[in-house]
C-alpha cells in the first residue's frame, strides 16, 4: 500500500455565509407517492436544464425496501421544478445511489448522452455484508435530455466482484466483495489529458466477512473508455473504512477521489490521488481540513486557472452530527481549501439537520447545491455565488 499520511496544512481561510439564500424544495417527504426522499444527485445537461435525482422511498425512510430512483427537471436554474418522474422501479426491492453524468465525447451522440448509474439490492446492507444477499450495478442512458431512457444494462460482472455462485455462476470471483455502492451523487467525465472522455464512477465495497468498526469497507472506482461498451475496475484504495466516494479531475492526467471514513476514528475525509486517470493511487491521506461526521460529501470541477483545476467540495462539516453544510473552494486541486461558505445549519444542534448533498456548476461564479435538510424531511436546492 502506498504511504498513508495525515494532511494538516492550513490554507488562508476565508469564511463566508450563505444561510440567507433561498432554499427551494425539490423533493418533500410524504408527497408524490413516497414517504421519504434521500440521496440527492444533480447534473446540468447541454441545453442548460438541471436534472435532480434521488431515492424515492415508498414506505418509509429505511435504506432497504421498496425504493425507486426518481427525477425532476428545472429549466430556470433551479427556481422551479417539474413533477416527479420515476426512472428506475425495481418492484418491491431497492434501487438506489443514482450517479448521473453526461457523455460529451461520443461521436454517435453529438448532442451528448446522459448515463445514470445505480445499484439494486435484495437484502439489507448488514445482511449483504454477511453474504446473505446481492448488490448489483446497472446503468440507463438518455439521448434526449432525460425525456426517455434506455432499457437497463447490468454491468455487475465488470464493476463488482461478488463471490455468489449460488446466485449466478457468472459471479464466482476469487474475491469476495459483498456490500457495494457506487457514488451517491454525480459521476464525472475527464475533460482533458491522456484519458480525455473517460467516464469515471467512484464507488466502495465490503470485502469478506464483516469486521469491527467497518474495517471490511474499501473505496474504489470503475470507468469506461468506450462510452459504456466495457468497464474496468480501479485498484482498491487500501485504507480500511473507505465508503461513499466521489471524484474530480486534476492536472497531469490525474484524479482526486474523496471518501467517507466509515470507521469514524478520524473524523475527516479520505483523499486519494491518481496520475493515471483513477486506475491506481499514488497517495492516500486523511484531509484534516475537511471535517466530517461520517457522512456523504460531493466534489466537483468548476474551472481551470494557471493550469490547475479549481475544485468545489460540499459536506456536513461537523465532527459530531450531520449539520453545518459547508461549501469549500480549492485553487490548488484539493491540497488546501482557501474559501469556506456556510450554506445551512441548525443553531439548536438538531441532529442530522443537513446531511447528503450534491453540487453542480451553473456558471463561472455560481454553484447549485441539492441537499437533504431538516431531519431528512426535504431535499432542497440553493444557488451560491462562490466568488462574492
Amino acid at each position: 500500500m502506498k504511504k498513508i499520511i495525515l494532511l494538516y496544512s492550513l490554507s488562508f481561510f476565508c469564511i463566508l455565509s450563505a444561510t440567507a439564500q433561498e432554499k427551494i424544495p425539490v423533493f418533500t417527504s410524504g408527497t408524490e407517492g413516497h414517504k421519504s426522499y434521500r440521496i440527492p444527485a444533480i447534473i446540468k445537461i447541454p441545453n442548460g436544464d438541471l436534472l435532480a435525482f434521488c431515492e424515492g422511498r415508498v414506505n418509509g425512510s429505511g435504506d432497504f425496501g421498496d425504493i425507486n430512483i426518481v427525477m425532476k427537471k428545472s429549466s430556470d436554474h433551479g427556481k422551479t421544478w417539474t413533477k416527479l418522474e420515476t426512472i428506475v422501479d425495481a418492484d418491491s426491492l431497492q434501487a438506489g445511489n443514482p450517479a448521473p453524468v453526461v457523455d460529451l465525447n461520443d461521436p454517435v451522440y453529438p448532442g451528448g448522452r446522459i448515463f445514470l448509474f445505480y445499484n439494486t439490492g435484495n437484502n439489507h446492507e448488514g445482511e449483504v455484508r454477511k453474504g446473505k444477499g446481492l448488490r448489483e450495478v446497472w446503468y440507463k442512458t438518455s439521448a434526449d435530455g432525460g425525456m426517455t431512457w434506455s432499457p437497463a444494462v447490468n454491468i455487475t460482472i465488470q464493476a463488482h466482484r461478488p463471490k455468489q455462485p449460488q446466485v449466478n455462476a457468472a459471479y464466482n470471483f476469487s474475491e469476495d466483495w459483498r456490500s457495494y455502492a457506487n457514488t451517491p451523487g454525480h459521476a464525472l467525465q475527464l475533460a482533458g489529458g491522456q484519458y480525455k472522455g473517460r467516464i469515471y464512477i467512484a464507488a466502495n465495497h465490503s470485502a469478506g466477512a464483516p469486521k469491527s468498526r467497518f474495517e471490511d469497507y474499501f473505496a474504489h472506482g470503475f470507468y469506461t473508455d468506450d462510452h459504456g461498451q466495457t468497464f474496468r475496475l480501479s485498484e482498491t484504495i487500501q485504507l480500511p473504512g473507505g465508503n461513499e466516494a466521489t471524484a474530480a479531475e486534476i492536472s497531469n492526467n490525474g484524479l482526486l477521489l474523496n471518501a467517507r471514513n466509515q470507521k469514524g476514528d478520524v473524523r475527516a475525509r479520505i483523499a486519494a490521488r491518481s496520475t493515471d486517470g483513477g486506475q491506481t493511487w499514488n497517495s492516500i491521506v486523511f484531509d484534516k481540513n475537511l471535517p466530517d461526521p461520517v457522512c456523504e460529501g460531493s466534489i466537483l470541477n468548476i474551472g481551470i486557472k494557471k493550469r490547475k483545476h479549481l475544485l468545489a467540495f460540499c459536506n456536513a462539516a461537523d465532527t459530531a452530527k450531520r449539520n453545518n453544510l459547508t461549501l469549500r473552494i480549492s485553487y490548488d486541486e484539493g491540497h488546501t481549501w482557501a474559501k469556506s461558505i456556510t450554506l445551512d445549519k441548525s443553531e439548536d444542534g438538531k441532529k442530522d439537520f443537513t446531511a447528503y448533498s450534491d453540487i453542480v456548476k451553473i456558471s463561472k461564479k455560481e454553484i447549485g447545491v441539492l441537499y437533504e435538510r431538516d431531519g431528512y424531511s426535504q431535499i432542497v436546492f440553493t444557488l451560491v455565488n462562490w466568488k462574492k
